[in-house]
């Protein structure tokens, strides 16, 4: 078994100077152009990508990795809309992130440890905003007309620790609850909550900030994943609309219903737009022209992987419209077009995210029309930019970049070759899309990514990678930890099935996960697996399966009915026993939805029959857990269990609990390490 400490990442506290050095990009030699742990952590990770007011400057930020101080700084970039005139606006051991443009277009505004910055686009000067008050701001925006800022700040709000319930106790160490959610995701309660402030500001300076969500205790924008894309200014900067949802305790546990709420600055009060719709209602925009607002609307309450509905309010006449019923996919990334008559998004479609513009017809429909060409890649955070389209793009087998995109030709230039000293040191593996018999007579898709300069005439070990969610898209994003690239460099075919339960393949398709979570997507993994083995190039007798999440449930289902298909398996935060899973989770609505309810009802019990734990007496193949203890969605109990029951059978097992971490592995020794560990044990018994 292997244990690892928690390692802090380096940082400043307000008010000390900081004398750490720069975390900056390093130069790698790669040896045998073949793609390493070590590699994959000197990628630049693209990020926060911002285009100009006039649509002339695309500015974006880079963080870099010290795997040595396993540690990371993130710094603001700018160049041309066509891709010239780079340069590096900040270098600082800190994050720079929450990046905005003035919308005078002058200069940009950035979060650096709490406070916010501004920076001219030429670098020539750099100030600190002065923000009356004593505020930590996570993000901000500003108004339209530049004479507001709006700021997210953690408030204290009710009381949860042992020291503010007994205040003559002050070195006491306690969570104290009442209610269920006293912890979400990676982070227990604390009494605190985000919260959204309006101040006036002028010159660098503002005034006094106004709490819009005073006493309340909720988020806005939503913890843990939301951010400032949750919140929108009205054109004429009289109303801010948000989204959150304003429930506590078991409601929020149990509920996905978020809504999406008006903000007057006239009259302070606050108005819900969206009361009676009972599903997630997220991302709020108004039209350049504020007589409507555009919204991401999910209909089924509980059921978090519904289809997300465009969905736009008219003031005028008081109603909103579903524009996307025909479309069969979830819109993400949406934007209005800058002249108001149209939007731009993002969709998955065979498990590849494409550019659509959508046009509004006068039935209440909209018109969807692909921009960006077909081809082995995801586009995701889309712009209008000089004439064209900016967005970012990623493949299985390359980080993200940027990409200008003609939206006549749908054709994407890269323009921030951030990474290609990296890429072209290396010899990518092949990547193919295949399209599967089910054993229900379906078409799966599922890519296939090969070894660097495959021979065909000789047979390769092979992977089998179980997707999380369980809903979720199978697509082109890039990964640094389950990444299919590395995989495949270290001389392994990996199959990436898009099993049933996958969001990329129409809504249906997605929708059959729940409440069979080891029936059909089970089988249909087999039938990925079968596949493979019938390839020429395959070695049927060096397979094995792997995954993460609902992923690691896979493997742990399949541990128990795979029939000798496989010779080793890897489960990384896995579900294994479904009763403790609904029981220690946080979120209940995602339980609810995948099993029907609790446990003691008879009408869910055909769902939990199939846990994997109920099929550990046919375990017989070497297994590895890994779990970060951090992690309180699928609670790290249930990795140690898997692991005790295969060591009681005396099943080769290997146990790696990481204690720092959390539903993933972020830093980037704990990183490297996962991996030697993974590819170790994959080796061992694949090789």
């Amino acid at each position: 078994m292997v244990f690892l400490a928690g390692m802090s990442s380096c940082g400043n506290r307000e008010g000390k100077k900081n004398t750490l050095p720069m975390i900056d990009k390093k130069e790698i030699k790669i040896e045998g152009r073949r793609l390493t742990p070590e590699a994959l952590w000197h990628f630049g990770r693209v990020g926060n990508v911002k285009v100009s007011p006039d649509g002339k400057t695309v500015a974006y930020t880079v963080t870099w990795y010290d795997i040595d101080r396993n540690a990371s700084n993130t710094d603001i970039y700018v160049a041309g809309a066509d891709g010239n005139g780079k340069r590096r606006l900040t270098r600082t051991p800190e994050r720079e992130g929450a990046l905005q443009w003035h919308p005078g277009g002058e200069y940009l505004g950035f979060v650096r440890n709490g406070e916010v910055f501004e920076i001219r686009p030429d670098g020539a000067w750099e100030r600190k905003v002065a923000i009356a008050g004593d505020l930590r701001i996570n993000e901000f925006v500003w108004s339209p007309d530049g004479n507001r800022m709006l700021f997210a700040a953690d408030t204290r709000v009710t009381a949860a620790l042992g020291r503010d319930v007994h205040p003559d106790l002050p070195k006491a160490e306690a969570y104290i609850a009442d209610d269920l959610m006293y912890r979400h995701w990676d982070t227990w309660s604390d009494g605190t909550f985000s919260h959204l402030y309006v101040a006036d500001y002028s010159g660098g300076t503002t005034g006094e900030p106004l709490d819009i969500m005073k006493d309340e205790p909720w988020d806005a924008p939503m913890k843990p994943f939301d951010d400032m894309s949750e919140v929108s200014w009205s054109p004429d900067c009289r109303l801010i609309a948000y989204s959150c949802k304003k429930l506590t305790g078991k409601d929020y546990a149990e509920s996905t219903d978020s809504d999406i709420y008006l903000y007057s600055l006239e009259t302070r009060e606050t108005a819900n737009l969206t009361e009676g719709m009972n599903g997630y209602d997220k991302q709020p925009a108004f039209s350049p022209d504020g007589q409507r607002l555009l919204w991401l609307s999910m209909e089924r309450a509980g059921y978090e992987a519904d289809k997300q509905r465009v969905f736009i309010y008219d003031f005028a006449s008081k109603t909103g419209t579903d524009y996307s019923k025909d479309f069969d996919s979830s819109p993400s990334g949406i934007v209005w077009a800058k002249d108001g008559k149209s939007l731009y998004l993002t969709a998955c479609f065979d498990e590849t995210f494409r550019i659509f513009q959508m046009t509004f017809a006068a039935d209440g429909t909209g018109t969807f029309r692909q921009i960006s060409r077909d081809g082995y890649f995801d586009y995701q955070h889309v712009a209008e930019a000089d004439g064209a389209l900016v967005a970012t793009r990623s493949q299985i087998v390359r980080p993200t970049e940027i990409f200008r995109i003609d939206p006549a030709t749908g054709e994407g230039t890269e323009l921030s070759f951030v990474n290609k000293d990296i890429l072209d040191q290396l010899d990518l593996p092949e990547m193919e899309q295949h399209f599967i018999g089910t054993s229900d007579g379906r078409k799966m898709p599922a890519w296939v990514i090969l070894p660097p300069g495959i021979d065909r005439t000789k047979k390769y070990p092979c992977i089998m990678m179980c997707t999380g969610g369980p809903q979720g898209e199978v697509s082109q994003s890039f990964s640094y930890r389950w990444n299919y690239a590395l995989m495949a460099s270290r001389g392994y075919a990996v199959i990436y099935p898009a099993r049933r339960g996958v969001s990329g393949y129409g809504q249906e398709w997605a929708d059959a996960v729940s409440k069979d979570h080891g029936g059909q997507p089970e089988r249909d993994l087999l039938s990925a697996a079968d596949y493979m083995a019938a390839q020429p190039w395959i070695d049927a007798n060096r397979m094995g399966a792997v995954g993460a999440s609902y992923g690691g449930f896979s493997v742990f289902w399949l541990a128990g009915n795979h029939e000798k298909r496989f010779k080793a398996f890897v489960a990384h935060c896995g579900i294994f026993a479904m009763e403790g899973m609904a029981l220690t989770t946080e979120e209940l609505f995602f339980e609810n939805w995948e099993t029907g309810g609790p446990f003691w009802e008879a009408k869910n019990r055909k769902a939990y029959s199939q846990s994997p734990v109920n099929f550990i007496k046919k375990w017989d193949t070497p297994i590895l857990v890994m779990h970060g203890e951090r992690d309180y969605r699928v609670p790290y109990t249930q990795g140690m269990a898997a692991f005790n029951a295969a060591r009681i059978m005396g099943i080769p097992a290997r146990l790696v609990v990481f204690p720092g971490e959390t539903h993933w592995v972020l830093r980037p020794q704990n990183a490297i390490l996962w991996q030697r560990e993974f590819f170790a044990w994959t080796d061992k018994y694949l090789k």
